[in-house]
C-alpha cells in the first residue's frame, strides 16, 4: 500500500477573524450542528451530514485548507519529501493523530491527517 493512499476527505478548515461571530454564522445562520468546540483554541467543528467530512472554523485568518485522511501522516510526509514536496512545517500532533500540511504549486493548502490516536474513527481502504 502506498504511503500516499488517500482514504477520503477529513475536514475543510476556514479561518475567521472573529471566532464567536464565525461560530454564530455557521451554527445559527447556516444551521450546521456543532460537532465540537474548543473556544480557548478558537476552534469549532460542524457536521455536514451523518459522518466526516466536517467543516472547521478557527480564529486564525488565512487560506482555506482541505485535510485528507491517510493511514500514516508521518509516512506520507516522508513520501512527499521524496517527491520534492516541502511541508509548511514538520508533521504535528492533533487530537486524532498526526497531520502534515503543504501547499500545491498554486498555493492551495492541503493537509494529510491520520487517526492513529483514534483508530475507531479511521477509515479503511475502500470505505
Amino acid at each position: 500500500m502506498s504511503e500516499l493512499q488517500i482514504l477520503g476527505v477529513d475536514n475543510a478548515l476556514l479561518g475567521v477573524s472573529d471566532f464567536e461571530a464565525g461560530r454564530r454564522f455557521y451554527a445559527e445562520t447556516l444551521g450546521l450542528p456543532v460537532k465540537f468546540e474548543v473556544p480557548q483554541l478558537g476552534l469549532a467543528g460542524f457536521r455536514l451530514g451523518p459522518e466526516e467530512p466536517g467543516l472547521l472554523i478557527r480564529a486564525q485568518p488565512g487560506p482555506p485548507r482541505v485535510w485528507l485522511e491517510v493511514r500514516d501522516a508521518r509516512a506520507a510526509a516522508a513520501a512527499l519529501g521524496a517527491r520534492g514536496v516541502i511541508p509548511l512545517k514538520p508533521p504535528f500532533e492533533v487530537a486524532t493523530g498526526w497531520t502534515v500540511e503543504f501547499a500545491d504549486p498554486w498555493g492551495n493548502v492541503l493537509g494529510l491527517t491520520d487517526y492513529s490516536k483514534d483508530p475507531a474513527h479511521a477509515r479503511s481502504p475502500g470505505d
